[in-house]
């Protein structure tokens, strides 16, 4: 029987985990290593630490060395780097070379990729860059919250995994395709400032920002009376003709029963669900004459 080591991180690799034991039980693991994850909202770690529990596996924290042996390694929902990478495949959120890097996911969402799905592929020098074993994509349409499109992945996730234990375990040897570095697109990191709304951009790409980058996540944030909120949830409203529209981006043109509509660089949006920062909901207290984001 195979030994399987596996870092995990997140929902997809709880998932992902949880798969493998259904179909290979515990006796074909080596190792987990995981982490917390202080950027999402629910990390999976204690879900992940009592599924190792229950299974009986030896699961460690990254920053512990770890000593076992194993025939092949898998990194999902990883985002540190491995030293011992000689026999480890790496799962990416995209369908590379396309947004190598961070939060692609979010990122793809953002832009309104039509297509969105998971990448396995042999570690490498540079990030996200190895030769290709396998994809698997699913198309979208919008509106999509982010919690949703991980649950798509998700799912993308576990079907690539068990096809390529599948193919090692019959003796299978897996075979890499270099990617075309000439297309290849990178995917930045996002922090805290990352979540600001830009009110000067379309009112579909504001609706998209917002979704997908709500929960799990912080949430989308603006300034409304000079205090940062969270706008959580908004939707389309058909566009009017604004006088000097660039002169008004952000302010309130509308009241429907306390919910807000704001004017875009272009279209505009209603605010369904905005929270201060004990998360006390503020609709129904913004005053007409607002203008959001100073």
């Amino acid at each position: 029987m195979i030994k399987v080591a596996f870092y995990l991180l997140g929902k997809k690799g709880y998932g992902c985990l949880a798969r493998f034991l259904e179909e290979y039980g515990s006796g074909a693991v080596s190792f987990v290593v995981s982490a917390r994850d202080r950027g999402v909202k629910n990390d999976y770690y204690d879900e992940l630490a009592s599924l190792c529990r229950q299974h009986s596996l030896n699961i460690y924290d990254r920053s512990e060395p770890v000593y076992e042996s194993f025939d092949i390694s898998f990194a999902i929902g990883w985002r540190w780097i491995i030293p011992d990478s000689a026999k480890l495949i790496v799962f990416h959120d995209s369908l590379l070379p396309k947004y190598r890097g961070f939060s692609p996911l979010v990122n793809m969402l953002i832009k309104g990729e039509e297509e969105i799905g998971v990448t396995a592929l042999f570690a490498s020098q540079y990030y996200d860059a190895g030769d290709i074993i396998d994809q698997q994509s699913i198309r979208i349409t919008y509106p999509l919250k982010i919690s949703e499109a991980i649950d798509r992945v998700s799912e993308l996730y576990e079907i690539v995994l068990l096809r390529l234990v599948s193919r090692i375990v019959s003796g299978v040897a897996l075979k890499g395709v270099r990617q075309e570095n000439a297309v290849a697109t990178f995917s930045l990191w996002r922090d805290e400032s990352d979540y600001e709304i830009d009110w000067s951009v379309c009112s579909g790409e504001i609706k998209r920002f917002v979704d997908a980058v709500g929960f799990p996540y912080s949430g989308a944030k603006t300034k409304l009376q000079g205090e940062w909120v969270r706008v959580l949830d908004v939707e389309l409203v058909k566009d009017v003709e604004v006088e000097s529209r660039k002169a008004h981006v952000g302010k309130v043109i509308f009241m429907d029963n306390g919910y807000p509509t704001v004017v875009c660089g272009k279209g505009l949006v209603k605010l369904l669900l905005v929270i201060d920062e004990r998360g006390t909901s503020l609709i129904g207290k913004i005053p007409f004459r607002t203008r959001l984001g100073v």
